[in-house]
């Protein structure tokens, strides 16, 4: 459901220029479903949300991501792993349903919190400084369970698992 993807990444210069990363072709279909992990969001109140996520680990997987997937079922996102802290702006061309973004620090706290984004829309959604993650999930799921700035991810990229 997320459209096509572009990235900014920080350049390896003292003056850290963000450069555009990565463009490629567009899928006209979804992607089949990527390999999935656990992931557990743990709230500022102390629950423990649990998720099973699809790993987008490749450039390939990025670009495409959620794209002209119909919905993302309850419980279920997908997490964008960077490799390692860097920006990150998204958009929605090619995404026919809204999502919520968590953009995800190194240390597995979150950072940014997009709610309800546009589906086709082509507005630029900033993580607002260097994430090691970004997680969609359905729209209006943060909001429901009370996700917010702050809360901690648990998930093997972050060496927080359990």
């Amino acid at each position: 459901m997320i459209a096509r993807r572009f990235f900014l990444a920080a350049a390896a210069t003292a003056a850290a220029v963000p450069v555009l990363a990565q463009i490629t072709p567009e899928p006209q279909t979804a992607q089949p479903m990527l390999p999935t992990e656990k992931l557990v969001v743990v709230t500022h109140d102390g629950r423990r949300l649990d998720f099973t996520v699809e790993m987008a680990i490749s450039a390939d997987q990025q670009v495409t991501g959620l794209m002209f997937r119909p919905e993302v079922p309850p419980g279920t996102g997908m997490l964008f792993d960077w490799g390692q802290p860097r920006e990150s702006q998204m958009w929605m061309r090619n995404t026919i349903s809204s999502l919520d973004m968590l953009f995800i620090n190194n240390d597995g706290i979150i950072r940014t919190v997009a709610e309800h984004t546009v589906p086709q829309s082509l507005a630029v959604i900033d993580g607002r400084g260097p994430v090691r993650a970004t997680l969609e999930i359905a729209a209006g799921t943060a909001e429901k369970l009370d996700i917010r700035v702050g809360d901690k991810v648990e998930q093997r990229i972050f060496g927080t698992a359990k």
